[in-house]
């Protein structure tokens, strides 16, 4: 695909979410299922079901996977995806590259082990290596709108307000 098809294919969404503001509001879902055994929650990703488990830091067998590998394989995903579409929209040509996220946690605080030890993330980075020509410039302009556009790490950068309920059925 390159910027012009982009344009095109995006012109019509971009002029309806002016037109209509609240046509540009989607809600997204995930749905997990508790059934089974052990201690796993089967989440549907509409393309597989993955499975998710403890991490063998916290006594899991390794085989299922971690929902902290999880979130860090989504903002892989999701920066990668940006950082093509505006490579793109910006005719800067990305012959390939990696994208890699990584993060510490303690899970001295997961496992209620430690107060002080934070439950989650201590950091995360997130690096791209990219297999172009483009000037020190536009690679700056490349990773700004990347950053500026990327949904899972706005979403990580700007906590959104999270509600919790419990039910019973």
């Amino acid at each position: 695909m390159d910027a012009n098809e982009l344009r095109a294919l995006q012109a019509p969404l971009k002029q309806r979410y002016r037109e209509a503001p609240q046509a540009g509001t989607v809600t997204l879902k995930a749905e997990g299922r508790l059934d089974g055994e052990g201690i796993a929650c089967k989440v549907d990703t509409g393309r597989a079901l993955v499975e998710a488990g403890l991490h063998p830091a916290t006594g899991g067998n390794g085989l299922q996977a971690c929902s902290g590998d999880m979130l860090l394989e989504a903002l892989v995903a999701c920066a990668g995806v940006t950082l093509k579409a505006v490579a793109t929209a910006l005719e800067i040509p990305v012959r390939g590259g990696v994208v890699r996220a990584e993060g510490e946690l303690d899970f001295r605080g997961t496992l209620g082990v430690a107060k002080d030890a934070p439950v989650g993330f201590k950091d995360i980075r997130l690096t791209f290596d990219v297999d172009t020509d483009a000037d020190a410039d536009k690679l700056a302009t490349l990773l700004r709108l990347t950053e500026r556009y990327c949904v899972v790490y706005q979403t990580l950068k700007q906590a959104p307000p999270v509600a919790v309920s419990l039910g019973q059925r």
